[in-house]
């Protein structure tokens, strides 16, 4: 579900422009954007709480027509996934912003989802329709890969999702290196896996060799699915191209999904190959009592030589907020390249904050500026992104554009009934001004047991501010229009002047969220 402010801004790390708010975003997007066959990764909840994904692909004719797909959906309420099943057809619509809204025609019923293009590769999704409560991502196919020789190389993969070991469901976090041989079989590779029912992370864990298959009947060989089994589970995929390929796990252990992405030969092999400032986010849940969500964002700098400092971490802990800074009281910072394990890109790293504990994490590297996340940190399962960040300061002058945001998350219970889960995009124009630079719409899913709401074509105002530093935690206000109105507060730190991670500081909402600049 995700791949979610108390603290004043001390001053403004930069200025310019007037105080009027910008224009509403508008850009050269229309329905031939959205043209050729497009892979989806998408989780979330149902309306009974359970743990819902799906992953799949569509055709679409840059007309505003849908000509197919296909697509593997997962219900652990329901049971299991069912046999991949068709899309018959289909329609959609973009505006000149990019944003639109897409429905795929099943059997079993439509999928309504709002959309946003960052590009016309790759854009933004949440399930409209109430079914579900969904968010996630596309990106253009490349249909000359769909063969199993496209596979021939070792990915770094992140899944999060729900374990039945024992009987009971709790979360789960499973982060690694599978290698493939480019001939249908999983040689070997390294993961970890976080499960909620067991005691602690596993640590580094030998990939026993498996297998995978492209489909080769039906509707399969046209959108890019096949089979895949390495540790004694099973999944789906879908081939975006020989770099990329999102995952669904299908077995009686319980369910997950996410990314595969290609690892370049120049991963670092040992802990001097490593140094700079990276950014980091983790959303998933606690292990321990109610099993509330927790996100995490946080940035850090390696010295090469095993050694870490300019912690910046803010922690959203069921509503719970906590902000942590370099200084006396952090302690025992320290990384490590994984040496037994080469070539994996599997690097670990923890430290202490006095009054607050003990923070671990463990990434798997798919080149030297990025890689995948997983949280370690006793009861914490969580997974998500890391990158290397550009050198600051960040300014609006330098950050000022058209953006696509997305931010999935809990509400938290009040003494009115509140949605369990909130699902939502936007687009938005940043203007180099130091007061109201924000301007564009949203549109977002509200869905609990006894309510389920859409806001489309919400109004999104707000500002962004740099604190003093700017590498570190900023601070995004954003306010919805509508019935009710609604200002989220999110702590922001930039990987580069047009990619952000962010999660909510707000104490009634837990929510993780992502911004990225607009490619047209």
């Amino acid at each position: 579900m995700v791949c979610i402010i108390v603290a004043a801004v001390v001053c403004l790390a930069s200025c310019g422009g007037g105080k009027t708010s910008p224009p509403p975003p508008s850009g050269p997007f229309s329905n031939a954007s959205l043209k050729g066959q497009y892979a989806f990764l998408m989780s979330g909840l149902d309306l009974n709480g359970g743990y819902v994904a799906r992953v799949g692909s569509f055709t679409a004719d840059g007309s505003g027509g849908v000509t197919g797909g296909l697509q593997d959906f997962l219900s652990l309420s329901s049971g299991q996934a069912t046999v991949p099943a068709p899309f018959t057809g289909g329609s959609y619509q973009i505006d000149d912003a990019g944003r639109g809204q897409i429905v795929l025609n099943a059997a079993g019923g439509n999928l309504q989802l709002n959309l946003i293009l960052q590009s016309t590769n790759t854009g933004s999704l949440v399930e409209t329709d109430l079914n579900n409560a969904m968010s996630g991502s596309f990106d253009l196919q490349t249909s000359s890969d769909f063969a199993a020789a496209a596979l021939g190389h070792s990915y770094a993969f992140g899944l999060y999702g729900v374990s039945f070991v024992s009987q009971k469901a709790a979360p789960i976090a499973l982060v690694g290196q599978i290698i493939g041989d480019g001939n249908g079989a999983i040689t070997g590779g390294v993961m970890d896996t976080h499960d909620g029912n067991l005691s602690a992370s596993s640590g580094a864990t030998a990939v026993k060799p498996g297998t995978y298959a492209l489909d080769t009947n039906g509707n399969g060989p046209n959108f890019g699915r096949g089979t895949m089994t390495f540790n004694g589970r099973s999944y789906a995929f879908y081939i975006v191209d020989a770099t990329h390929f999102d995952m669904v796990e299908e077995d009686t252990l319980g369910g997950s999904a996410g990314p595969a992405l290609q690892q370049a030969a120049t991963i670092p092999t040992q802990n001097s190959a490593l140094s700079g400032g990276f950014v980091y986010l983790t959303a998933g849940a606690s292990s321990l009592g109610a099993q509330a969500l927790v996100t995490r964002v946080a940035r850090f700098t390696a010295d090469g030589n095993g050694g870490v400092g300019a912690i910046s971490l803010d922690d959203n802990n069921d509503g719970g907020y906590t902000h942590v800074s370099q200084g006396g009281n952090i302690s025992a910072a320290t990384y490590a390249i994984d040496t037994a394990n080469s070539g994996s890109g599997r690097v670990a790293f923890t430290f202490k904050s006095s009054g607050v504990g003990t923070f671990a994490d463990v990434f798997y590297l798919i080149s030297p500026t990025q890689g995948v996340a997983l949280e370690t940190t006793n009861g914490i399962i969580g997974t998500g992104p890391i990158y290397a960040q550009t050198a600051g300061p960040f300014t609006l002058a330098g950050s000022a554009g058209n953006y696509v945001v997305s931010w999935s998350g809990i509400q938290l219970g009040s003494t009115t009934i509140v949605p369990f889960t909130e699902d939502g995009i936007a687009q938005y124009t940043l203007a180099n001004s130091n007061s109201s630079n924000i301007a564009g719409f949203a549109d977002y899913a509200e869905l609990g047991l006894s309510s389920k709401t859409i806001f489309s074509n919400v109004g999104l105002a707000g500002t962004l501010t740099f604190n003093s530093d700017s590498t570190t935690n900023n601070h995004y206000k954003f306010a919805l229009t509508g019935s009710p109105s609604v200002t989220l507060n999110f702590q922001a730190y930039f990987v580069n002047p047009g990619k952000v991670l962010m999660i909510c500081s707000d104490g009634v909402r837990t929510m993780a969220g992502a911004i990225n600049q607009q490619q047209p």
